[in-house]
């Protein structure tokens, strides 16, 4: 192997390198070699990145290349592409690899080429060659070698797979120092990430990753308090309806080929007015539209009088501005990588966060690196402490969960109930299997989940129900066990809805001053007859609506209910089709949950305001009390946040007398961290939060 061209082509490359542009050198040296023309195998090293190279054989008839199109211009990926259709004409294998995939994603990599070799091997076992052509001893050793080399196939498959990792390797600087000593948090994402735009970050995987790259003005501590970001102080009008922020002078974009000489400019108060503006436009479609649609003036919503002054201005007081604010929805992003991106921005990302992007290949593997520039410190230390943040896509919870006990993760989120009682005990405790082997953190979730009924006797289907009747409905209530459910089919991890729809967690939350219902069997049967109910005359059938993962769930509850006289049929139904008709109002009794967008209990709240019925708003119990909307609209004028929080615990315990819906459980997070991983967030948004993450050496 060589790291030069072969002396036949020196002056052709010569002239290639005066007279054509990168694409076309690569072009017509790499045909030249396929021709017959340079050495048999050897490594070409080009200027992209550190160490970075191709990988060429005759005898192979393979090339690897390193770098992708990601780095190329349209321009140039069409040359690629002429020259892998001449290269492949002629009989050779073209193998692409991002760089960075070679560093974070190498068992990918390892498949790649294993399958090459397999199929190598066997077109040279039909032709009856060698199988290995980089193994020169064997063509001097007889005719008779090639039968004993197809015996010992799987070695020598073995041995040519090794020569090229070990040329990546090296390429790649992979055994450099300065790798080594790198550290890497390594955590799963189940489901697909379909974005890395902050306006659409609309689901869990979003989140986490936007919170790495993006910060907005206002940011939550670990119990939900609003804390400065970019916006370092902030004053609100006494009318509750301008917002004004001043902002950090040395906050800086990553950098980006869009920006002066490549290098991230700073964060300024037009790039909020942008941002935001951005959310409300149609043409964006931002699935954040309702932040700011119906509560910021109809002109001037946002103002930029300075670059270290934003304003907001609201059309009417909205108190949880702030924690709003907090949304991942209200990042900064800067017009220039966004207008030239397009949609596409959704995977070229750039922001003012702790981790800056490297590397998406979609369904397998995201890598972050860190963000030398960033303007944060904890003791005088510049964060983040990671060097980089690699995240996988093993959709299966169970195979993820090996892959922790296997140390190739470092953080591992949420139990499926499929293995629940393999690490945790009936009493929520680690099982004496994992004892010791990781640390386990559970922590409330801002989420509740509960059983909806439709209340309003002006729909159809409401009519003939007997969820109608005020007295079924808190029988139901009574009528359910919350501690053995959670007990036996939550492992202990939640607290039993014995308060109101506001969950464990949220700021203001008091358990002991909105009373909920707990288990009487007898009170509920005692309901039923003042309804009207009897042996004589029992409940009609009722219909109860889940999905699969509920089932056990809901069939719990089926038990209970029919154990007080209350005929109760399960019917599981696909979760986008029930979350459709629950949008619709065309169901009366089904399983629901409700997950803070912000850490505010209006969020929760709001739910039942009159104003927000289907399809205008997601009251999807169709609860309208006049004393209610008095209750929620006096919030929006409340001077304090202690005046704000006792009008909310006066609507939640009026929603409960009124019982449209029944608390199951308030959700408890459990989050597993390998023993090497401190400086942990515990805050009950289950928000990823990485730059203060220490990962030691193990």
């Amino acid at each position: 192997m060589n790291n030069h061209y072969n002396p036949q082509n020196k002056g052709f490359a010569r002239n290639l390198r005066n007279n054509s542009t990168p694409a076309e050198i690569r072009l017509w040296s790499d045909l030249l070699r396929a021709k017959g023309l340079c050495g048999c195998s050897f490594l070409r090293q080009r200027p992209i990145g550190n160490y970075i190279a191709d990988f060429f054989s005759k005898d192979l008839k393979l090339v690897i290349e390193l770098d992708g199109q990601s780095h190329q211009n349209e321009e140039h990926a069409q040359r690629d592409i002429i020259r892998d259709n001449k290269l492949e004409g002629l009989g050779y294998s073209v193998i692409r690899f991002e760089d960075d995939e070679v560093l974070y994603d190498f068992l990918n990599v390892v498949r790649t080429l294993k399958l090459f070799v397999e199929e190598f091997e066997e077109k040279q076992n039909q032709k009856g060659h060698p199988p290995n052509p980089l193994r020169r001893e064997n063509e001097d050793q007889g005719a008779d070698l090639p039968k004993a080399n197809i015996q010992n196939n799987k070695n020598q498959d073995r041995g040519l797979l090794a020569i090229l990792l070990l040329c990546l390797f090296f390429l790649c600087g992979c055994f450099s120092k300065d790798q080594s000593n790198k550290t890497v948090f390594n955590f799963n994402m189940d489901d697909a990430l379909t974005s890395l735009d902050p306006a659409f970050a609309r689901n869990q995987n979003a989140l986490w990753c936007d919170n790495q790259l993006y910060n907005g003005l206002v940011q939550i501590d670990d119990s939900l308090k609003t804390k400065p970001c970019i916006a370092k102080s902030w004053e609100v009008s006494a009318d509750g309806l301008h917002y004004t922020f001043h902002l950090r002078n040395d906050v800086f974009f990553h950098d980006a080929a869009q920006f002066k000489n490549g290098k991230g400019r700073k964060a300024v108060a037009k790039d909020f007015v942008y941002s935001f503006y951005r959310l409300t436009d149609p043409k964006v479609g931002s699935s954040g539209s309702w932040i700011f649609s119906d509560k910021v003036a109809v002109k001037e919503a946002f103002q930029a009088p300075d670059d270290s002054t934003f304003i907001i201005n609201l059309r009417r007081p909205f108190p949880p501005m702030l924690s709003l604010l907090t949304a991942q929805y209200c990042s900064v992003v800067p017009h220039e990588v966004v207008d030239f991106y397009g949609k596409d921005f959704r995977s070229h990302p750039i922001g003012t966060g702790p981790f800056q992007f490297k590397y998406w290949k979609e369904g397998e593997v995201l890598v972050f690196l860190k963000n030398e520039k960033y303007w944060e410190t904890e003791n005088g230390h510049r964060l983040p402490y990671l060097d980089a943040v690699r995240a996988s896509f093993i959709t299966n919870k169970q195979t993820a969960f090996m892959e922790f006990v296997k140390h190739n993760l470092d953080f591992f989120n949420d139990i499926d109930g499929s293995y629940r009682d393999d690490i945790l005990t009936k009493s929520g405790k680690i099982t004496k299997k994992y004892q010791g082997k990781f640390q386990l953190k559970i922590r409330p979730y801002l989420n509740t989940e509960y059983l909806g009924m439709l209340v309003d006797t002006d729909l159809a289907i409401v009519k003939t129900s007997p969820l109608r009747f005020k007295k079924v409905r808190q029988a139901i209530n009574y009528a359910i066990d919350r501690e053995k459910m959670v007990k036996y089919l939550r492992n202990s991890v939640a607290t039993a809805g014995h308060a109101g729809f506001v969950p464990l967690g949220m700021p203001g939350f008091e358990q002991m001053q909105v009373k909920g219902y707990h288990y009487d069997p007898e009170k509920a049967r005692q309901l039923l007859a003042e309804a009207g109910f009897n042996n004589a005359h029992p409940v009609p059938e009722i219909l109860l609506n889940t999905t699969t993962t509920y089932r056990d769930l809901i069939e719990f509850v089926q038990g209970q209910l029919n154990a007080v006289g209350i005929k109760t049929r399960v019917e599981v139904t696909q979760g986008a089709s029930l979350r459709e008709m629950i949008a619709k109002n065309s169901i009366n009794f089904f399983r629901g949950n409700w997950i803070a967008d912000y850490p505010d209990a209006e969020n929760y709240l709001s739910v039942f305001y009159s104003r927000n019925k289907v399809p205008f708003g997601p009251n999807y119990t169709a609860f309208y009390n006049p004393d209610f909307d008095r209750l929620f609209e006096a919030s929006y004028q409340a001077k304090t946040e202690q005046e704000r929080f006792k009008l909310y615990r006066q609507m939640d315990a009026l929603v409960i007398e009124q019982a449209p819906i029944v608390i199951l459980y308030y959700y408890q997070l459990v989050n597993l961290y390998q023993n090497n991983i401190s400086g942990i967030s515990t805050n009950a948004q289950n928000l990823l939060v990485l730059k203060r993450v220490k990962k030691a050496k193990g």
